[in-house]
């Protein structure tokens, strides 16, 4: 997915000749902390809500202001990866999208943004979650799907997380299944580490024994 996918157009962008208590107004009104500055489709600048905190005049326009960020925004083709990098770089709410000519097509808002990861990484989707954790060389997610598809199970989603001046990663799979034993004891058998499951289906108390009793005899 790039940028120009995730434009909203709930949130209007400010003009030149508006002032700053119409400003602080749409800022209030959409909850944001930033909103673009635009002359027709000129994208001039950001203009932060902190920018304004200390302009006692309110009827002042923003064209008389020398606050604006004028560098911050991505292109229409820009991977969703370089949004969520400028987004946490610099602590916004909102963020520009211009064309190739640097024209101003709308904004992305971090409310988008959450909703897009979220079927990304099919939050929303029933099963339960699997955090795996091994060295860097045994990161074999073709390994892991086989595991999961013996039980007749699929993989909805998976990211890892590496840590620094460590060879070490932590996994974690979505699945779309609720109970999981069977699959954490595949992944045991096949000396992985599991560092958490989430979201598992409560078993009766007859299975949770069997389960017991197999990782017992796995750990003998």
């Amino acid at each position: 997915m790039v940028a120009a996918e995730l434009i909203s157009d709930i949130i209007p962008p400010v003009k030149p000749t508006d002032t700053v208590e119409k400003v602080n107004l749409l800022l209030e009104e959409f909850r944001v902390s930033e909103l673009p500055v635009v002359d027709e489709d000129l994208f001039l600048g950001l203009i932060a809500e902190d920018d304004l905190i200390e302009i006692t005049d309110e009827d002042r326009t923003v064209d008389t202001l020398s606050i604006l960020k004028a560098q911050t925004f991505v292109r229409e083709n820009q991977h969703v990866y370089d949004v969520v990098r400028m987004f946490s770089a610099q602590q916004l709410s909102i963020l520009p999208v211009l064309d190739q000519k640097s024209n101003y097509l709308g904004l992305i808002n971090i409310n988008s943004l959450n909703n897009y990861f979220a079927s990304l990484t099919a939050a929303n989707e029933p099963g339960a979650i699997i955090v795996l954790e091994m060295n860097n060389r045994d990161n074999s997610l073709a390994q892991m799907a086989q595991i999961v598809e013996s039980d007749k199970a699929q993989i909805l989603s998976s990211y890892t997380r590496s840590f620094a001046d460590s060879t070490r990663l932590e996994v974690t799979l979505k699945i779309n299944k609720k109970d999981i034993s069977a699959i954490q004891a595949s992944f045991i058998r096949y000396d992985y580490t599991i560092k958490a499951v989430f979201n598992q289906a409560q078993v009766d108390d007859d299975s949770m024994n069997r389960y017991e009793l197999l990782m017992n005899f796995i750990n003998l």
